[in-house]
């Protein structure tokens, strides 16, 4: 059983979640969070070290607190939240290859937790109705979370293979959605008016906020070592998804995917990568038979109904005059 947990990237969201759910069990004796800046939300029991996982230093709040499992939730989704694509992949990137490095000196360590994303598969018209966690990405990785979750989880191989004495847990998570998650796909199902690609009807899956954090939890106080694919039961279509939303759309060809991506990031309505762009042309499921038989763990929520709940949370779908607007200009990219 764990007993010091180091949590990362509690200055986000997921991070701080994950460590109060950490924290409140009472089995764990102490839960440490670091991250550049303090987190906006209370942490509660959790102690807070303000620390950057870039910098070898992190080893010193490691072998310094008797840490003995690491957490790692610190990878960035998008660069407008890392403060640009470069300081996103050294975040991710960079700062995995310095925590590793750090826990690979301390031998105190025993446990690695590392939540990924089901990213790591790519999005591409030729992708398999489901991905299962032997496959290998079919898209090639170009830019983005994509390529970043796929250097991470080739660094958290090679520690796994230095370190066979570390149970290493590799969570690839569906997108995360629900009332409390701020994330691009939240935003772009918040849009007053929602843009698609024309001809296309992505499908979709998502695991409740509450079950990624408790999936986390699960993997923290139990030895799973592995990757695993962890979403809600079932799928939906893109169009299913915003026929329960109850919002107007605008189909767009193609072509102008990109021009309306940096139209919706000028206005800071939602910040759009290309690769979140492929993927909501195209879409992605995975195989999660391995969560049940070897991880152990049933999400409470299916893809449905965790959409259904963040849905809950949004305003009415009413055509606001700023839907008008927005309408408007995509007309403009369309035409």
């Amino acid at each position: 059983m764990a007993q010091v947990v180091m949590v990362t990237g509690v200055s986000r969201d997921a991070g701080a979640r994950c460590a109060r759910k950490l924290a409140a069990d009472p089995a764990i004796d102490t839960v440490i969070g670091i991250d550049v800046v303090p987190p906006r939300a209370e942490l509660g029991r959790v102690r807070f070290v303000r620390a950057d996982i870039r910098n070898p230093v992190v080893a010193k709040v490691i072998a310094g607190a008797d840490v003995d499992t690491v957490v790692h939730t610190g990878v960035v989704a998008t660069p407008g939240s890392a403060g640009g694509r470069s300081s996103m992949k050294e975040i991710n990137v960079i700062g995995t290859m310095q925590l590793l490095a750090a826990c690979q000196k301390a031998p105190g360590v025993r446990k690695l937790v590392v939540k990924s994303s089901t990213t790591v598969y790519g999005a591409g018209p030729r992708d398999p109705a489901l991905f299962t966690e032997e496959m290998a990405p079919r898209a090639i990785h170009q830019t983005g979370l994509s390529k970043d979750a796929v250097e991470v989880e080739g660094y958290v191989r090679g520690f796994a293979r230095r370190r066979p004495d570390v149970c290493v847990s590799t969570l690839r998570m569906a997108n995360w959605i629900g009332p409390q998650t701020d994330s691009p796909m939240t935003r772009y199902f918040g849009l007053p008016v929602i843009p698609t690609v024309l001809g296309y009807d992505a499908r979709l899956q998502f695991l409740h906020e509450d079950d990624g954090v408790a999936a986390v939890h699960h993997a923290t106080v139990h030895d799973l070592p592995g990757t695993f694919n962890l979403a809600g039961d079932g799928i939906l279509v893109l169009s299913q998804a915003i026929r329960r939303l109850g919002r107007p759309v605008v189909r767009l060809p193609s072509f102008t995917a990109s021009g309306t991506a940096a139209a919706v990031r000028r206005a800071r309505l939602a910040d759009f990568s290309p690769d979140q762009i492929t993927f909501l042309t195209y879409g992605r499921a995975v195989d999660t038979t391995r969560m049940r038989t070897e991880f152990g763990f049933e999400p409470a929520y299916t893809t449905a109904s965790a959409f259904d709940d963040f849905r809950a949370s949004l305003g009415t779908g009413a055509m606001t005059a700023a839907a008008r607007l927005m309408t408007a200009g995509l007309g403009a990219l369309r035409g």
